[in-house]
């Protein structure tokens, strides 16, 4: 089975809109949460939001190009040029179609979608922008990126709520691993910081209503109150071992294993039982061809919500034992939750981890949670080599995808 390396990427977050600023971030543990700029959240409840650091989209993009994509597309395609740009593809780029695009979005263009709306409702149905529905369906950040890397293999979107980014990943991997492509780019992108996106999920007691950032997003804490909205975008390069080799590619990871299951359990709770969860996490250790005691860190979904982290908690301990080594963090405790780009944006920074050897903190974590009994990573352990690692994302609907890694080596 073909082997399949990491050879870029790219990031736009709460922390900021580039891979070094994102991992700088979390290893200075710090929280990128402000109050929300783009309106007054007050009816809500909700004062905090994860909004995209730094993120100016002309730094990369074109001013008529922006008028073409809504806010998820840029970030899609910002996160692209940088990760397209660190595998030394910008100068030489693959064969057309030998390269193919996965990614996910768990929403889509919600801010033109509110937008149009209601100039609609308030200007009448003859004033709806020509631009509105190629600028918010959800398969336009695909479809833009497939457009400007000129990638005319495989193209398609993966929307499986806050599983999409790693889904997708899991999905792009599989192309190349199967022969089909020879390169993919592959991840996820949200931008869902409006009136509707906030209001919604604050409609469902899932946001924190804290107004202090250090206390807003507690993965796995006893006084956690709900999960913060955050923004942005990852974005990977996946390449075949063979094509990257030969054409010198500097690897940062390898992608070695990928579980996909469904809890059919509820529309929006996680099973408590962590079956399909825990049996995800078993299928892509399984292909990896792993121990479950060989994998030393686990970047939880850890959302900072009650059904959440003692669901995930349950199924960890379910598969590799309550006496288990296995080091667990959230980075949400940092970003806050990205929803459909949650899965890309943590698989770089489990990627990241392991080739560097310093594990994410799980911040703010004054009192564990009884019902959360895994072993998260503190300062005092950040510091400590893995060769393997899994990531872990689960969304409404029962869905659960888990993305194994492993260390680069030539081994």
């Amino acid at each position: 089975m073909t082997r399949v390396v990491i050879t870029g990427m790219g990031a736009v977050t709460p922390l900021g809109s580039s891979v070094a600023e994102f991992i700088a971030g979390l290893r200075q543990q710090r929280v990128g949460f402000r109050p929300i700029s783009t309106f007054d959240p007050s009816a809500t409840g909700v004062s905090l939001a994860g909004e995209a650091a730094g993120f100016d989209p002309l730094i990369r993009l074109r001013k008529k190009d922006l008028k073409r994509m809504d806010r998820f597309s840029q970030f899609a395609v910002y996160s692209a040029l940088e990760a397209f740009e660190q595998a030394g593809l910008t100068e030489n780029a693959p064969d057309p179609e030998a390269f193919g695009v996965i990614y996910g979005s768990g929403i889509g263009g919600l801010t033109t979608i509110q937008e149009q709306v209601i100039r609609m409702h308030d200007l009448g149905d003859d004033r709806v922008s020509p631009m509105f529905v190629p600028n918010s369906i959800a398969n336009m950040a695909s479809g833009n990126l497939a457009i400007h890397f000129n990638a005319q293999n495989v193209c398609m979107t993966i929307v499986t709520a806050c599983s999409s980014g790693a889904n997708a990943i899991g999905e792009a991997f599989r192309v190349i691993q199967s022969g089909r492509a020879d390169v993919m780019l592959t991840g996820g992108s949200e931008a869902s910081i409006n009136e509707i996106g906030i209001s919604g999920f604050a409609a469902l007691s899932t946001l924190s209503k804290s107004t202090d950032p250090t206390k807003a997003s507690l993965p796995f804490d006893k006084n956690r109150n709900g999960f913060v909205m955050g923004e942005g975008a990852g974005t990977l390069v996946l390449e075949s071992l063979e094509h990257a080799q030969a054409r010198g590619a500097h690897i940062l990871g390898e992608l070695v294993g990928y579980g996909a299951t469904e809890d059919a359990y509820h529309i929006t709770s996680p099973d408590p039982a962590g079956t399909q969860a825990a049996r995800a996490m078993k299928l892509a250790i399984k292909e990896a061809g792993l121990q479950t005691e060989q994998v030393g860190y686990i970047n939880a979904h850890g959302t900072a919500t009650g059904a959440n982290d003692s669901a995930e908690s349950t199924a960890i301990n379910q598969l590799f034992g309550d006496a288990s080594s296995v080091l667990v963090s959230s980075s949400k405790s940092m970003t806050g939750h990205l929803l459909g780009a949650a899965g890309a944006i943590e698989a770089i920074a489990t990627a990241t981890a392991l080739s560097d050897g310093q594990l994410p903190v799980n911040v703010g974590i004054t009192e564990q949670d009884p019902a959360c009994p895994v072993n998260l990573v503190t300062e005092d352990n950040a510091e400590t080599q893995v060769d393997y690692a899994i990531s872990n994302s689960f969304g409404f609907g029962g869905h659960n995808a888990v993305l194994a890694f492993k260390k680069w080596s030539d081994d």
